[in-house]
């Protein structure tokens, strides 16, 4: 299986391709880009430098253009397809419909992959997006056991590929509504999830709490990590209940499940985490590396220090085995 790795910045990719990644995938400084954070992503002569060197040595470079398009900026987008062709990429990364037209109709030679914010999790919608717009990969959302991405890959004409390690969005790919209702700033659109601007932490007695938006997301108690304010990862009290009523803060780590997905007809392990340094990228990349090319009862001691790069330092195969039926 290929393994995709990310990269928020040139810095990351060069250390993603060192690290053994197969493809890296990265984004444009702007609204296309569902990372579009800032001092993350790059300029069209950092995409076009980047591409270069990956083909110099033999990986592969996909750019996510994976927001949707707003009515009457739709040449924002265009642009950003038409500059991706030329810098090289070797896949574009879409989720809007009306673009996955414009690629298939002005670029019929481009490989195109559908994101995960596509939502496509069934084998209708993936042969639609695959007879429509001839599309070569589907990047499945984190709602699937594998026996159900099994059952898909039979009935499809495409690649499959799933998320193998790194954060783990609400169980709705490409309907983040609850940062956009808060902020006023989409996921989905402007790529911004839980903008730095609306982060605010303030100690109250021995607790620090942190907000978003004017809103309390979390309340931490002494000693205890205070992490990012995201809805999505709030603690809410319910009931007679304090806890994560959405999701816990927790990383998605699918290593014991890599032989099953193999089996199932996965093409590609993705790694999430392009707003992640280079340091983390380089780590999870030789690992998992490292770790695909093992025996399965070597992979544990290959992948032992990940924990501390984990999410809460704790770790989840999330949908790939549910519990919950």
């Amino acid at each position: 299986m290929e393994l995709i790795c990310p990269a928020g910045t040139p810095a990351a990719y060069r250390e993603a391709v060192e690290a053994g990644a197969d493809a890296v995938y990265c984004g444009f400084r702007d609204e296309t880009n569902a990372r579009n954070f800032p001092g993350l992503n790059f300029t069209r002569d950092e995409l076009r430098e980047a591409v270069a060197h990956a083909h110099s040595r033999g990986v592969q470079t996909y750019v996510a253009l994976n927001t949707f398009m707003r009515a009457g900026s739709e040449d924002t987008w265009y642009r950003a397809t038409d500059d991706a062709v030329a810098a090289g990429a070797d896949a574009v990364i879409l989720a809007d419909m009306a673009l996955m037209d414009y690629v298939a109709d002005r670029y019929p030679e481009q490989r195109l992959h559908v994101s995960v914010q596509a939502s496509a999790s069934n084998v209708d919608a993936v042969s639609l997006l695959v007879e429509s717009f001839g599309a070569k990969r589907l990047v499945l959302p984190r709602v699937l056991t594998v026996a159900e991405i099994a059952n898909i890959a039979r009935q499809v004409d495409c690649e499959l590929e799933v998320f193998a390690f790194g954060g783990l969005c609400v169980m709705a790919e490409g309907r983040c509504s609850l940062s956009s209702y808060v902020t006023g700033k989409s996921p989905n659109m402007q790529g911004v999830c839980s903008p730095a601007s609306h982060v605010r932490y303030r100690e109250d007695g021995p607790d620090m709490v942190s907000e978003l938006g004017g809103f309390t997301i979390n309340r931490f108690g002494e000693g205890e990590p205070a992490g990012y304010p995201t809805l999505c990862k709030g603690r809410f009290h319910i009931a007679d209940d304090d806890g994560y009523a959405f999701e816990d803060p927790v990383s998605l780590d699918v290593m014991e499940h890599l032989d099953a997905l193999r089996a199932a007809g996965v093409t590609a392990l993705k790694i999430e985490g392009r707003q992640r340094g280079k340091a983390y990228v380089a780590q999870v990349v030789s690992s998992l590396r490292a770790a695909l090319l093992a025996p399965k009862d070597e992979r544990p001691q290959k992948l032992a220090h990940l924990h501390r790069l984990s999410e809460g330092q704790r770790t989840t195969s999330g949908a790939y085995d549910k519990k919950w039926r």
